[in-house]
């Protein structure tokens, strides 16, 4: 007969925390996806009850925010790195774009939640440092530090949701050749005149010519 524990000899559970619900979170998105992330869910994970778990995150957008900001310990903030800033801020840049590309999910959060959590804090702190050791005016540089990470998430999140269906984009991506390639030139003569231009070049190259031109005007335009 099996045993039945009574309340005192059952084994106690592992004490719920705000660490314990977002690594819960990341792992039962990495296995089924965002959608499955909710606070029932969870508490069934953790074996307790879903009023519990507000104690430690306020809402679904709070948790969706740790969940992030979690990811965002990944980046390689290029500390100790050697070489040129631009080289090293490009690394931290295309290091946050990559994280966010490999969890468009969390990225699409990144767009319409104002994160605060230490590791954001963290990334900023790194992109800061770099465009002060540019020698770029403070002002310019405050600014530039949210375009940077705001360019950054939307590539992120454009080209992190087509791969959620490779298909798809695919099939997106010939339609957009075909017609930029077969625009009429009597209605739009300048897309039939650039239309290799428009398409050219790999995603990895348009995303470090973007970069440089960002860096580039933020030098060279004063702020208002």
């Amino acid at each position: 007969m099996d045993k039945i524990y009574n309340r005192r000899e059952r084994p106690a559970k592992p004490a719920l925390t705000r660490d314990g619900i977002v690594a819960t979170a990341l792992a039962v998105m990495r296995a089924e996806g965002m959608d499955k992330v909710t606070m029932r869910r969870l508490a069934k994970e953790l074996d307790t009850g879903p009023a519990s778990l507000y104690v430690y995150v306020k809402d679904t957008e709070e948790l969706h925010a740790a969940m992030l900001d979690e990811l965002l310990g990944e980046i390689d903030l290029a500390t100790g790195h050697e070489g040129d800033w631009r080289a090293r801020l490009w690394q931290v840049v295309s290091s946050y774009r990559q994280v966010l590309h490999d969890n468009p999910s969390l990225a699409r959060v990144a767009l319409v939640t104002r994160l605060s959590g230490p590791n954001y804090l963290a990334v900023i702190e790194a992109v800061l440092a770099l465009l002060v050791e540019s020698g770029m005016p403070a002002a310019q540089a405050g600014w530039a530090v949210d375009l940077l990470l705001l360019i950054a998430t939307a590539s992120a999140v454009e080209h992190g949701t087509r791969s959620e269906n490779p298909d798809a984009s695919a099939a997106d991506h010939d339609l957009l050749l075909r017609t930029v390639r077969g625009a009429s030139p009597e209605t739009y003569p300048n897309i039939a005149a650039h239309a290799a231009e428009l398409v050219a070049g790999p995603e990895s190259d348009r995303a470090r010519w973007m970069f440089d031109v960002l860096i580039t005007g933020a030098f060279g335009t004063p702020i208002p």
